[in-house]
């Protein structure tokens, strides 16, 4: 074949429009079709000469380069340029875009003189996803852990038996012929009777419905990775419903629920807790006590620790699920002010009301809400 213009080919300008483009090669395509033109070898090196055009032209990294160099640039296919290797399948896997459904379908089934025809052959069924929640602790978060859940799935019915479909022949498809512009024409769809599987069930077997398929609890063993959030969810291929005629079975969609924790709330792969210390704690110094996902940790006070101090126990959090690292705990410190005294501890409150070393002295270092929140995230 040899390598004219592409433009020269479709009969267009180097300015068309990729819809003057397309239209111009269906035009083509239409007259020098094989099955229009059986026997013609001429009509048939036409045909191909406008798909390899089509090809350069449509697309715009292929136009550009044949723009810039000509047949002669880099990655043109070989000795017969762009399309060099084209057949003739992949000639007909253009229709679908150039004639719409409707006619690719006609043009796909072609099996003319030329036997140009393509064929989709049997189709593969998978079985329907199954999805479940399943709930988890802080701690199985934190650690990841195994479990073994409930199901209730579809499965082969015992005795269950296939056969070759008596529509299609096993094919999964259905042809026949209709009259177009073209002539007499060959569509393929897929079979009725089958859905396209090839098999039909012969016996339904133990409890089986029209499938062959029957519904049973089953004990799935799943391994939930450390650092799951609330809402992901889990693929695990293969252990959802099973599929007719031996096809391929559905996955179990497993979505994770987060049982709240007592003491720790989640921010991603960082934790918080809100501890509450005494004035004198405050005032004095001292030492608490903090809840980890696993166990206690104890923590320093500061003497002279206002309220709203955050701490930062760096590696006390969450693993990533991706496993990028470790979150923190962040301590939140809140000064707990008594509210029922006794008369003897409201005289010595009194006897220091005045004191100067009771008096706030706000600094520079005693930060506000706002600068605490930045600080605490920003590090």
């Amino acid at each position: 074949m040899s390598k004219r213009d592409p433009y020269e080919v479709l009969g267009v300008g180097k300015n068309a429009s990729a819809e003057e483009i397309k239209k111009a090669y269906r035009k083509l395509a239409i007259k020098y079709h094989p099955d229009k033109n059986p026997g013609d070898n001429t009509a048939e090196e036409k045909f191909k000469e406008a798909a390899v055009a089509y090809e350069i032209l449509s697309d715009p990294e292929k136009k550009a380069k044949y723009d810039r160099f000509g047949h002669a640039g880099p990655g043109m296919g070989g000795p017969g340029g762009f399309g060099g290797g084209m057949s003739m399948d992949d000639i007909f896997s253009q229709f679908g875009d150039i004639f719409g459904d409707a006619f690719g379908g006609a043009f796909g089934g072609f099996g003319g003189g030329g036997g140009f025809g393509r064929s989709r052959g049997r189709r593969v069924v998978k079985g329907s996803n199954l999805r479940v929640r399943l709930k988890l602790d802080l701690a199985e978060i934190a650690n990841g852990v195994e479990k073994k859940i409930k199901v209730n799935k579809l499965v082969r019915a015992e005795g269950a038996e296939y056969g070759t479909c008596a529509t299609c022949g096993g094919s999964g498809q259905v042809a026949r012929v209709q009259s177009t512009f073209l002539g007499q024409m060959q569509t393929v769809s897929t079979c009725p009777a089958c859905g396209g599987i090839g098999q039909t069930v012969s016996k339904r077997g133990t409890g089986g419905d029209e499938h062959g398929l029957k519904r049973e609890e089953r004990v799935v063993e799943i391994k939930i990775p450390a650092g799951v959030e609330e809402g992901m969810q889990l693929n695990i291929s293969g252990m959802g419903n099973e599929a007719p005629a031996g096809g391929v079975p559905g996955d179990l969609l497993v979505v994770i629920e987060e049982e709240p924790h007592e003491h720790l709330k989640r921010d991603g792969m960082h934790l918080h807790h809100e501890a509450y210390i005494s004035v004198v704690d405050a005032a004095l110094g001292g030492s608490i006590e903090v809840p980890l996902v696993k166990g206690r940790a104890k923590v320093k006070v500061e003497p002279g620790t206002q309220s709203g101090r955050v701490m930062r126990l760096k590696g006390k959090g969450l693993p990533d699920v991706h496993g990028r690292g470790t979150g923190d705990l962040f301590v939140h410190l809140a000064v707990w002010t008594p509210t029922d005294l006794s008369k003897e501890e409201k005289k010595a409150l009194e006897d220091l009301r005045e004191s100067p070393g009771f008096q706030p002295k706000p600094s520079g270092k005693d930060k506000g809400f706002f600068e605490k929140v930045k600080d605490m995230f920003g590090n």
